[in-house]
């Protein structure tokens, strides 16, 4: 069985969901989106995604997010911690903490100049997207837009612990910033979520009804891309698996490639698009050969600094017995309380050896949290600094592991590579430590739980790194864009295909270089630049 629509999109993330609505927005053509996971998640799973404090109990053992388990890593001494990526329709923004930051000017001005005067990817350029998708809630000025159709506000509580962070970073000479997405990201701060009225508001409330509205908009979840159709090096169109059926779907326009950094490079090499060499290993006929795709893969990373509390000024024990109940309860009555945080209000940009531009974010969870191989430390009311490193050098791979297109690819995130990433992230641990000696929040702490306060000298927190270093869960760069001539470049400036006509790849794969923030809104604003480029690329509306 096949069909035929204008244009393919290949996956339901964050990405899909901007290209269906600039699609039927814009144009008048057909389009059919093909998402691997539901549509919807279980009815309670689907309530606690919704509520800002619900998402990490929704995503818990959940199968709307799928774990990559990457080989182990040779510079975390055999540790393999584990990348979740959405696995449900709106992707990203149906699983993920809500946080909306778009990164430095800088980032897009060093795109631009990567990618070459004139590209559309410097700051200048990239704005004018951000803005036209934001409904901010709360700012109004030449920053943010408050006409898109994507709703975003502001911390909607603050903690005692949250607060007493923010005096004390201030304390050691930061400067507050109330918009990390506004003239400057320097400075310490609550974050802005995209959330409406005290709850999720996702890619497919913002993108994905206005766009099935139009009626030329079909969705299919459930469905597993095998194979793009590459004739004559022009993509025709995709075959995909639904259930235990074959079916093809053709495009008479373009396909684009959104299954993100794992799964797009994944459905390339599977098509016979990628390192020539990587393809005649696995049995795979070449279609052209790219040697960049799979390779350049890039994540941001946090190393923790935990301390006991003296008293309960966050939020742990708020989600379990009576309390979580009462909580529960305030928030379906009078949207307020606990339920109303993400978990994690305040960070601080800043740059440990005293630049003006900042490496690190320091997030400040209100809580004792842990992640991956830590055991033998009891839950009880404290305060995490992770401090996340914002552009690390260390680059990764993802290369096939079968033919299969159910099989996962091999990953290999080549955490702490680099020497400088190492250097970077003990640098973070040593400012951690040093907000927490200042007051208020040095009054509230009774004593460091780790790393301890015994270790400190560079080897010791070098081990404490490769012990504890986790993923935000925003790879990026697989299939990345680059200049003419740049033979290690997927696509091109405008997100074609190198050698391949009428293929592009349009979500966080196609970034050349990690943004200094959570990668959703970029991911969202890529896309939209994506569409805006294709459009004109077109010459004529559908």
């Amino acid at each position: 069985m096949s069909v035929s629509y204008d244009y393919i999109i290949v996956g339901g993330g964050s990405a899909a969901c901007v290209a269906a609505w600039r699609l039927t927005k814009d144009t008048k053509a057909t389009v059919l989106l093909l998402e691997r996971g539901p549509a919807r998640p279980d009815f309670l799973t689907a309530k606690l995604l919704s509520m800002p404090a619900g998402w990490m109990k929704g995503i818990s053992g959940s199968p709307v997010v799928e774990m990559y388990q990457p080989i182990p890593q040779k510079h975390l001494n055999g540790r393999a911690p584990a990348v979740g990526q959405a696995n449900i329709l709106g992707g990203g923004t149906s699983v993920n903490a809500m946080v909306y930051t778009r990164g430095q000017a800088a980032d897009y001005d060093h795109w631009g100049q990567f990618l070459g005067a004139g590209s559309g990817w410097a700051y200048k350029d990239v704005l004018p997207h951000f803005k036209a998708m934001e409904n901010n809630q709360h700012l109004h000025d030449e920053w943010h837009g408050n006409n898109g159709p994507l709703y975003v506000s502001g911390t909607a509580r603050q903690c005692q612990i949250t607060k007493d962070y923010v005096k004390s970073v201030e304390a050691l000479g930061i400067p507050h910033n109330a918009d990390f997405n506004g003239a400057t990201q320097r400075g310490v701060g609550t974050m802005q979520y995209t959330t409406f009225q005290k709850r999720r508001y996702d890619g497919i409330e913002a993108f994905l009804k206005p766009a099935l509205e139009t009626g030329r908009l079909t969705i299919r979840t459930g469905c597993t891309v095998s194979k793009l159709m590459i004739q004559n090096g022009i993509c025709k169109g995709v075959d995909f698996v639904k259930g235990s059926e074959d079916f093809s779907a053709f495009a008479d326009a373009e396909v684009l490639l959104a299954a993100g950094s794992y799964n797009s490079p994944k459905i390339l090499m599977l098509s016979g698009i990628g390192q020539a060499k990587h393809l005649r290993e696995m049995g795979i006929t070449v279609k052209h050969d790219l040697s960049g795709v799979g390779q350049n893969l890039q994540d941001h990373h946090e190393v923790p600094v935990v301390a006991a509390t003296n008293g309960h000024y966050g939020y742990y024990g708020e989600d379990k017995g009576l309390r979580a109940i009462w909580n529960g309860l305030q928030y379906l009555l009078t949207k307020t309380g606990p339920v109303t945080s993400t978990g994690v209000e305040a960070a601080a940009y800043i740059d440990p050896d005293g630049g003006p531009r900042p490496t690190i974010k320091m997030y400040c969870v209100p809580s004792v949290y842990l992640d991956g191989d830590i055991k033998n430390v009891k839950p009880q009311d404290g305060v995490t600094l992770t401090a996340c490193l914002l552009r690390p050098k260390s680059r990764g791979t993802v290369k096939l592991r079968s033919t299969s297109p159910f099989d996962k690819p091999i990953i290999d995130n080549n955490y702490l590579a680099e020497a400088d990433d190492l250097r970077m992230q003990i640098a973070g641990l040593r400012y951690a430590r040093e907000i927490l000696k200042e007051n208020p929040i040095a009054s509230r702490i009774t004593h460091e739980i780790l790393p301890g306060e015994n270790v400190t000298s560079d080897a010791e927190l070098a081990e404490h790194c490769r012990r504890t270093v986790k993923t935000n869960w925003h790879p990026v760069g697989t299939c990345r864009m680059g200049p003419d001539g740049d033979v290690a470049a997927v696509l091109d400036n405008h997100l074609r295909v190198r050698g391949v006509k009428n293929l592009r790849v349009i979500d966080a794969s196609a970034m050349p270089f990690i943004p200094s923030g959570n990668t959703n809104a970029p991911t969202m604003m890529l896309a939209d630049v994506a569409m805006t480029m294709m459009i004109d690329d077109v010459g004529e509306v559908l």
